[in-house]
């Protein structure tokens, strides 16, 4: 991954919606320790024609496929060791490329169509250590695993996605201060990559695992390589003072919950599990009645 240091984050941006349900709409199985990763190794065009149809929904970001890709589950799924961290790697390194076919196709019909594209970012997935679990984990943080073995975890996973189009790394339902922590030690081990982290958060003030956001914001506004800080996977109805009580204390820039969530200080504004194009079309169509950011 080469350092974006043009791009320009500012101001409000869509980002893309739950690709797993749209998989299933799809009619894939994600009945497999990869969960959507899966379909990514049998059925990568299906994930590039969700992808495309969530740029075609007015998406200024890609997620990629890879938020449970890990060794862990392809040695779930019958593969040697060596032979699962090659194959966790390349599939890692595959759902970039498809992110960045979508995008370069993208580009081309609207040039096609005499408009000018506009800019689109992908942006790396990689779920929290209880994701690959597949048991719920990644909403309490409640682990049975070291702070080396978590340090060593996201760092396998990284290296992978370094090298690829991604503009950065999401790293995405990270429920507790202790994975954050976890992370941003990762994370310099690559001291040209640029990242955001999104945490899950039980009520309107904590993580899953219990601490307050604030004291989450805290720590990852004082590092650099970290651009924005997120809430994913959490209820709607927390998600207002969730992002005033990070404004409060953070200096960084991140239909009608849109509005309300722009006003309160959101500058990316996505969806998660459950969501599709006509969520993502709803919010690009409201942020065109939004004030531009402060």
């Amino acid at each position: 991954m080469t350092p974006r240091i043009d791009l320009d984050l500012t101001g409000l941006r869509v980002l893309d919606g739950g690709l797993a349900t749209e998989l299933e709409r799809a009619g894939c199985d994600l009945a497999s320790p990869l969960w959507s990763g899966e379909v990514l190794r049998t059925h990568p065009d299906k994930v590039l024609a969700v992808h495309r149809s969530y740029l075609e929904a007015g998406a200024d970001c890609l997620l990629t496929a890879s938020y449970q890709l890990s060794a862990m589950g392809f040695r779930e799924i019958g593969l040697t060791a060596p032979a699962a961290e090659q194959a966790a790697r390349a599939a890692i390194q595959q759902s970039v490329a498809l992110a960045d076919q979508a995008r370069r196709e993208y580009a081309q019909a609207e040039i096609a169509a005499g408009r000018k594209p506009r800019p689109i970012w992908i942006a790396g997935s990689l779920g929290a250590y209880g994701a690959v679990l597949h048991n719920g984990a990644e909403f309490h943080g409640r682990y049975q695993i070291g702070h080396a073995e978590l340090v060593a975890f996201h760092a396998e996973r990284i290296d992978a996605i370094r090298e690829t189009g991604a503009d950065f790394l999401a790293f995405e339902t990270i429920p507790s201060l202790a994975e954050a922590e976890a992370i941003l030690e990762s994370l310099t081990r690559f001291p040209d990559l640029a990242a955001y982290i999104s945490f899950s958060c039980r009520d309107d003030a904590h993580t899953g695992h219990g601490e307050p956001i604030e004291q989450c914001a805290r720590l990852l506004d004082a590092r650099t390589e970290i651009i924005a800080i997120g809430i994913n996977c959490t209820a709607p109805r927390h998600i207002l003072p969730l992002i005033q009580k990070i404004r409060a204390v953070s200096r960084k820039r991140f239909g009608d919950l849109a509005r309300e969530w722009r006003n309160a200080g959101a500058d990316w504004i996505g969806g998660c599990c459950r969501t599709g194009p006509q969520h993502i079309r709803a919010i690009a169509q409201a942020a065109i009645l939004l004030p531009q950011s402060r």
